[in-house]
């Protein structure tokens, strides 16, 4: 076992996306047998104190089907129409599933303005956090009844690295009809031989992906191979393995060298990090006092909360990348708050059980978690 798979059985947060032609069958009808097992698989995995985010795609399909459509239309009204049927069947069948096992699951629509839009961004992650506190699985899909462009943020292979991101995740699974990223496309080369692992995506890599596999989703290699890139340039390794592999995330989680594993060359964490030092713009700037600088300095870097905020500088909004300094006027460190520059005003010198009492609500009892908290000397 390599030390690269050797390192996927510390991933506690996954992200596993299934294609339609994985719980579909070609006529689009749902194929409960794979259903069953991937609800099997994941909520095994879940109560073994796993975090567990599935993508799926399918609702246009299995729209198409309830339709009674000879295939899937080609203008967006139609496909709209297919997948405002098709998702509330499929998550029908999921639900009814996972409950077998003991499970909670939740529905996530999501579109790319929630990708782009700091508040909604900011929104999406907190949301999937509680759902993830509260041990209940999202469900996520595009929310294909109200996407603008062609349905889809690109696909749902980009989708699952974009969840991924926002979660904070450690590894994301792609279950297709593939077996992985071979050396040419096998179905016209084949002699082409499966790529086991993949510590840089090249140009070499990327033309090696051939076209679509499949007739029932919307993306074939070259879309799991920009969410392989999204995902390691993220600090998150990626999989892609069959979704006709008996227990292949399990697998996976065992360290069994299955499908194709694209390697990042460092963690989330440090990744996070570096961007919050080097690559976030700065939008406004908090004062601790001293004995907060001292604990940071003391722990390497712990979590600062309102009582050892002393001024706040600026107009930002929640998710902003703002400057922690001294009272000195030293910058200390830098991160991600929780709660806007007006939010702060109020709370600002205050202990985190009085944050709801001050604002009307509470969504974290922290300004600046210590994970989004890089300490620059």
């Amino acid at each position: 076992m390599s030390a690269q798979r050797e390192e996927l059985k510390k991933a506690k947060r996954i992200v596993v996306k299934v294609g339609s032609s994985t719980i579909t069958y070609p006529n689009g009808k749902c194929n409960y047998f794979r259903i069953d097992r991937l609800a099997r698989e994941l909520s095994d995995l879940q109560n073994q104190g796993k975090e567990m985010i599935l993508v799926t795609s399918g609702a246009v399909a299995v729209g198409v089907d309830r339709l009674g459509l000879s295939e899937k239309p080609k203008n967006i009204p139609a496909k709209q129409a297919c997948a405002a049927v098709g998702q509330g069947l499929l998550m029908h069948t999921y639900e009814k599933f996972f409950a077998e096992y003991g499970q909670v699951v939740a529905q996530v629509l999501v579109t790319r303005s929630e990708m782009l839009d700091r508040h909604r961004y900011t929104n999406a992650r907190n949301t999937f956090m509680e759902l993830l506190k509260k041990r209940v699985i999202p469900i996520v899909n595009e929310n294909d009844v109200v996407a603008l462009d062609e349905l889809k943020i690109g696909d749902n292979d980009n989708l699952s690295a974009m969840v991924a991101s926002v979660v904070d995740a450690d590894l994301v699974v792609i279950l297709s009809d593939v077996d992985g990223l071979y050396t040419a496309n096998p179905q016209t080369h084949p002699e082409a031989t499966l790529r086991h692992c993949v510590e840089e995506i090249t140009p070499e890599i990327e033309a090696s992906a051939g076209g679509a596999g499949s007739s029932v989703g919307t993306g074939g290699m070259c879309t799991k191979i920009q969410a392989a890139k999204s995902a390691t340039t993220s600090g998150i390794n990626l999989v892609i393995a069959s979704g006709s592999e008996n227990d292949a995330v399990m697998r996976i989680l065992n360290g069994e060298d299955i499908g194709t594993l694209f390697v990042s060359r460092e963690n989330r964490l440090q990744f996070r990090k570096r961007w919050l030092a080097f690559g976030a713009k700065i939008k406004g700037r908090v004062t601790v006092d001293d004995g907060c600088e001292q604990a940071i300095h003391k722990t390497g870097g712990c979590s600062i909360l309102p009582v050892g905020i002393v001024t706040v500088d600026g107009d930002f909004e929640a998710g902003s990348t703002v400057s922690v300094v001294t009272t000195s006027g030293h910058e200390l460190a830098r991160g991600l708050t929780h709660y806007s520059s007006e939010e702060l005003q109020k709370i600002k010198g205050a202990q985190s059980a009085d944050i709801e009492k001050l604002l009307g609500h509470k969504a974290f009892d922290e300004v600046i978690h210590r994970d989004d908290l890089v300490i620059l000397n």
